[in-house]
C-alpha cells in the first residue's frame, strides 16, 4: 500500500526542523520526503503538523489482574486517539512480569488486542520485592524491553549490583525510579509551606536526590546502560549532568504532569492531582522544562497510571496515586510549545526520537526507511477536556475540565491508519 501526504507541516527530531513539505509512505515505511508541492495528489494535511509518532515509556496496563482499570484494547484505543504509536508497558501488574511465561501472555494480549506497537518491560527482581534477580537472559530472549521495579526501589545495594552487572553482561536497559525508599514512604505532597497548610504528610525532594545519587554511584560501578523513569526536582539535574559528562550510558525521563503542574493544583485535595512523585514547585517545574530543552533530561512520558474510581474517591493522602495521559500527552505538552519553551522538534525529540533510540528501535523520526509510525495534529486546535469521553477505561485525569489547545487528527502505525478508524 501506497500513500502520500501532502501539505504537511513536517515535524522532523532528527533534523530538529519544522517546514511544509510531502511525505511518501510505501509497504509500512517512508520512502521519500520533499519539500514544497508534492509531486502528485494524496492526503491533503491542510498544513497541518506531520510528525513521528510518540514512542511512550512507562505505561501501565492493568492486565493480568486488574483488567477492570485497563485492558491491551482500551489502552490501545487511548494511545492510538493521543498519537502515541509505541506503548513501553510497565511490569507492576498482578502478577508482576517477571517471568517469561507471563511476559509472553502479556506480548500475545497485545498484539491480539491494541491496534499500536506494545513493548512491555519485565520486573528487575522476583515479584518486583528487591530479593532475587529476574532471569534476564530468559527475559530478553522473550522480549523484555527494558527491566524495572517500577516504584518498589530496590533497596539493597548488593542485589541491585548484582542485577546491574548482569543486566550490563547483556546489554540490557535497567529502569530506575530514583526515590530513598525510606525517606519517601509515606509522603502524599512535596515538603514545604504548602503541605504543611493542607496537613498533608510529605516528602523532601532531597529523597529523589539520594535516591538517583545510590543509582549513579552503581551505574559507575557496574557500566550498566541506566534510565531514571522521572527526575523531577532541580536538586537532581546536576548529579545527572555530571554523569553524562562523565561518560556514563545515563538517560533521564519526566512525565508531562510535572513538566505542566506544580504542587499548587492540588488545591482543595483533588485526588487526580495525587502522582508519584508528588507534583513540585514551580521552581522546579521550569527548571525541568529547561532541562528539557537543553537535552539533560531526555525523554517525556505520559506515566499512564489508570486508577479507579474507589481508590480515587478517599482521603487525598489515602488516594491510589496516578493519572491517566495516554490521550492528554500531546496537548498537555503543546501548553510548552505555545509558552515559548520548547519548539514543536524539541517536544518530539524527547517525545519520539530519544526513547526510540534509548530502546534500540528505529522509529522516531522522518527519514527515508524509517517505519510509516505517524501523528497528524492541529497545534491550535482549543477544546475543553471532559475525562468521560476518554477511551481509557479509567477517568483519573487531572486535565478533566482544563481548556486545552491542540488536536489529534489521525494515527498511522506501519501505515495502517488506526485513528480515528476506518480512514
Amino acid at each position: 500500500m501506497t500513500h502520500i501526504f501532502t501539505n504537511a507541516r513536517l515535524i522532523n527530531p532528527e533534523t530538529q526542523t519544522d517546514k511544509l513539505g510531502w511525505l511518501r509512505v510505501s509497504n509500512g515505511k517512508i520512502t521519500e520526503t520533499g519539500a514544497g508541492d508534492a509531486p502528485e495528489s494524496g492526503i491533503d494535511c491542510n498544513g497541518k503538523c506531520l510528525a513521528p509518532g510518540i514512542v511512550d515509556i512507562g505505561v501501565k496496563v492493568s492486565e493480568p489482574g486488574e483488567r477492570h482499570k485497563e485492558s491491551f484494547r482500551s489502552a490501545g484505543l487511548a494511545a492510538a486517539a493521543g498519537g502515541v504509536t509505541t506503548m513501553v508497558t510497565r511490569p507492576d501488574t498482578m502478577p508482576a512480569i517477571d517471568t517469561p511465561e507471563v511476559l509472553e501472555f502479556v506480548t500475545r494480549r497485545a498484539n491480539e488486542d491494541a491496534p499500536v506497537r506494545v513493548r512491555p518491560m519485565s520486573a528487575l527482581t522476583r515479584e518486583r520485592q528487591g530479593r532475587e534477580m529476574v532471569e534476564i537472559g530468559f527475559m530478553l530472549d522473550a522480549g523484555a524491553a527494558a527491566f524495572t521495579d517500577c516504584d518498589n526501589v530496590v533497596a539493597d545495594n548488593r542485589v541491585l549490583s548484582r542485577c546491574m552487572t548482569y543486566a550490563r553482561s547483556l546489554g540490557a536497559l535497567v529502569i530506575g525510579h530514583p526515590q530513598d525508599p525510606g525517606l519517601s514512604k509515606g509522603g502524599a505532597a512535596t515538603s514545604g509551606g504548602f503541605a504543611s497548610l493542607r496537613g498533608l504528610p510529605s516528602v523532601s525532594p532531597m529523597a529523589e536526590r539520594m535516591g538517583l545519587d545510590r543509582d549513579l554511584a552503581l551505574v559507575e560501578m557496574t557500566n550498566v546502560r541506566y534510565h531514571a523513569d522521572q527526575i523531577t526536582s532541580a536538586r537532581s539535574l546536576p548529579p545527572l549532568a555530571r554523569a553524562k559528562a562523565n561518560g556514563l550510558d545515563v538517560t533521564a525521563g519526566i512525565s508531562i504532569h510535572h513538566l505542566t503542574l506544580n504542587e499548587l493544583d492540588v488545591g482543595d485535595f483533588r485526588t487526580f492531582f495525587k502522582v508519584k512523585p508528588p507534583l513540585r514547585s514551580e521552581d522546579d517545574r521550569l527548571a525541568m522544562v529547561q532541562a528539557v530543552a537543553d537535552g539533560t533530561i531526555d525523554i517525556i512520558s505520559s506515566m499512564h497510571t489508570p486508577q479507579d474510581e474507589e481508590s480515587k474517591r478517599l482521603p487525598f493522602e489515602e488516594a491510589a496515586s496516578g493519572a491517566v495521559a495516554l490521550e492528554t500527552l500531546l496537548p498537555a505538552a503543546l501548553r510548552l510549545y505555545h509558552a515559548g519553551a520548547l519548539t514543536l522538534p524539541q517536544l518530539f525529540r524527547a517525545m519520539s526520537l530519544n526513547p526510540s533510540q534509548r530502546l534500540g528501535l528505529n522509529t522516531g523520526s522522518l527519514t527515508k526507511g524509517a517505519p510509516a509510525d505517524l501523528v497528524l495534529f492541529d497545534p491550535d486546535a482549543p477544546f475543553v477536556l471532559d475525562r468521560f469521553k476518554l477511551h481509557s477505561k479509567s477517568k483519573n485525569t487531572p486535565f478533566d475540565g482544563a481548556r486545552m489547545q491542540g488536536k489529534v487528527l489521525g494515527t498511522w502505525v506501519g501505515g495502517r491508519s488506526v485513528f480515528p478508524v476506518n480512514t
